[in-house]
């Protein structure tokens, strides 16, 4: 136990979901509800139930049974597709929630961001906020003031440092929220996929700060859709799929098993109305992808150079007035390669009333051999995003004369493949 920082052992979480809407009640009916509760308690409780549950009509195991040990010093991975239990596993372990079932034993100070501002108060400054932090981390006043210079200039919010949190944008409070869970020194850092929201050069700090804190032998949970940061990061990775644990493994190892997981998905045509990955909130506007041949034949097997269609099926809930696609293409550890977007288009796309399909052709497939798969979005008017989903379909690309020079295109060099000229000057 003395080397252990966390003790999972059959963690479970249930939801209840779907609750009965009541319409508008009159003083009477509340004083009858009042008179009948007590004679409906004892019946729930006769039928094993917990009173008010009947009207709850449907149960969803974020988690089932979830069993894993991680000791002092480790960085370990949690992956896997959206609603698989990640954040809920990581909300358990960070006490904001309880389990249904089972127990999860931490062995020291937890710093955690689950998401952009976790545990601010809005009408604190940020100066007010990091030494709050700090005290429900159990650290002295002296130690929040040997970190406070560092954490603020890591945020970069000097200016605004006094300023309440609920004023700040979201960047600003993921930059203070970051950097006041990586620098008040817990010993087991939980970080969500908050790093998201940031732009690209703050991700690459936080990521660098999250290699000193492992290399300072602390203890990190990191769950990314990044397969190249998971990677690069952590040592293990625990692998989720509908609550359920499927594997805890080498990070390399269980990326591949995930990404082939995910791969078995790969038919060249899917069905998007109720896809796993589909981003909380938005709206199904995007029901189906097909990938094409230049045969207009569906395939999921594409050779560098080959011409590839991209076919959106959309079905929008209102009348789409400048409409906006996007089509992002992501390697196998999931990273981005290049991105389609109709945002760069000199002319708008018309609108849409009514079902009907987009289609993305690409005449050259700039791509070599591995496996990949497409992210993709639908907004209108440029800025307003209506639906989103992530891996969406995954496709393979096969060795191809891409250069027309009767060599096949190969692994290794890169996944995008550029034409360029060279020549010899004397």
């Amino acid at each position: 136990m003395g080397n252990l920082a966390l003790q999972v052992e059959g963690l479970s979480k249930l939801y209840r979901i779907g609750g009965r809407q009541n319409s508008y009640r009159t003083l009477r009916d509340s004083l009858t509800d009042a008179i009948a509760a007590p004679f409906k308690r004892a019946r729930s409780l006769l039928r094993g139930e917990a009173y008010g549950a009947s009207g709850l009509k449907e149960e969803i195991w974020a988690l089932k049974d979830v069993s894993f040990e991680v000791k002092h010093g480790e960085v370990v991975g949690i992956i896997g597709r959206n609603g698989a239990g990640k954040s809920t596993l990581l909300k358990i372990l960070s006490r904001i929630t309880d389990p249904t079932e089972g127990y999860a034993e931490v062995y020291g100070r937890v710093g955690s961001l689950l998401e952009v501002g976790t545990g601010f108060h809005p009408e604190l400054t940020g100066r007010e906020n990091i030494y709050l932090n700090g005290a429900i981390l159990g650290m002295s006043r002296a130690e929040i003031d040997r970190k406070f210079d560092e954490i603020v200039d890591f945020a970069e919010i000097e200016k605004f440092i006094d300023t309440p949190v609920k004023h700040y944008s979201s960047g600003m409070g993921l930059r203070l929220g970051f950097a006041v869970a990586a620098h008040l020194e817990p010993e087991i850092l939980i970080v969500d996929e908050v790093l998201a929201v940031g732009d690209a050069e703050f991700q690459k700090k936080c990521l660098g700060k999250m290699s000193d804190v492992a290399g300072e032998g602390r203890t990190v949970l990191f769950v990314s859709h990044n397969m190249a940061a998971v990677a690069n990061l952590c040592e293990t990775a625990v692998i989720l799929n509908q609550g359920y644990m499927t594997a805890f493994l080498p990070v390399s190892e269980a990326i591949n098993h995930y990404m082939a997981s995910v791969s078995q998905k790969a038919a060249g045509d899917v069905d998007l109305s109720e896809h796993p990955s589909r981003r909380r909130g938005a709206r199904p506007i995007l029901q189906r992808v097909r990938l094409l041949d230049r045969n207009g034949d569906t395939t999921h097997y594409f050779k560098s150079g080959d011409p590839m269609f991209i076919e959106l099926t959309v079905s929008p809930d209102e009348t789409l007035e400048s409409p906006r696609f996007g089509i992002g293409v992501d390697n196998g550890l999931g990273a981005r390669v290049f991105s389609l977007i109709t945002q760069v288009l000199p002319f708008p796309l018309p609108s849409i009333e009514q079902t009907c399909k987009v289609i993305c052709q690409l005449d050259e497939l700039p791509l070599a051999p591995g496996r990949y798969s497409l992210s993709l979005s639908a907004g209108i008017n440029h800025e307003r995003l209506l639906d989103a989903l992530e891996q969406a379909v995954t496709f393979h690309v096969e060795g191809g004369d891409f250069y027309k020079s009767g060599r096949l295109t190969r692994a290794g060099h890169g996944d995008t493949l550029v034409r360029a000229k060279w020549e010899v000057q004397k």
